[in-house]
This record gives structure tokens, sequence and C-alpha cells, in this order.
């Protein structure tokens, strides 16, 4: 308890740190918890594949694999992650013999990405006013 005091953490009247969230957000505190970032599109990679669709009509898995510089493997099991979620939408097929996996971005998963960016918006917005 002396230790928190003494590295500035607020603590409540029976002298307890505050609860935190999952993302270490403060409950409570209603500025803090609307700039709670989305773990699922925080990841640099899936953050990545979101914005790359945002701005094209669909992209194949191999165009996506090269704009990010992604490995075919991490970039399989970030578009699952995202799909699962309802952010992409993914269509496989094929052109002559070898198989075409098309990835666009869903109605869901536009709004979860502004809502994202919306948020580190104002969280920069919020240390350049300190």
């Amino acid at each position: 308890m002396a230790k928190q005091a003494q590295a500035g953490v607020a603590t409540d009247r029976n002298g307890l740190a505050p609860k935190r969230g999952p993302q270490g957000v403060l409950h409570g505190n209603p500025a803090a918890e609307s700039l709670e970032l989305d773990a699922l599109i925080h990841e640099r990679l899936r953050l990545g594949i979101l914005c790359a669709l945002a701005v094209c009509d669909s992209l194949s898995f191999n165009e996506l694999r090269a704009q990010l510089g992604a490995t075919a493997g991490n970039l399989s099991v970030h578009a699952r992650k995202l799909e699962e979620a309802g952010h992409l939408a993914c269509r496989k097929s094929f052109e002559g013999r070898l198989p075409r996996t098309d990835f666009r971005i869903t109605a869901r998963g536009r709004r979860a990405l502004e809502t994202y960016l919306a948020h580190m918006e104002a969280l920069v917005s919020a240390m350049k006013e300190r």
C-alpha cells in the first residue's frame, strides 16, 4: 500500500488500488474507458490488414502478403482471427488449377476500424493537452 502511494497510484478509502480492466484501463473513469483500444485490432499485422482493405474493395492473399511484408503463415493466422470476429470476409476460388483467396473488409470491420482510429486520435489529442 505504501509503495502504491509512493508510485503515484491513487487508492480508495480502504487503501486499495482501483480495479483495472483487461487492457489496464481504470474502471470507473468514463474518460479513460471511452479510450479503451480494441486489442484484436491493436496488433500491428491485423491493423495493417484492416487498413489495407479499408482502401481497396478486395485484395488477394498474395497481394495482401506482399503489401504488408508478412509471411504466409503469419498472415493466415491473423486474417483468420479477423474473419472469426466478423471483420473480414474471405472468398476462396480457383484460377485455373491454382487456389485463390480474396479478402474484403465487412461493415462490422469498417466500424471497428473507425472506432479504433477515433480512439487513437483521442489518445493523441489527450497527450497533446498534457
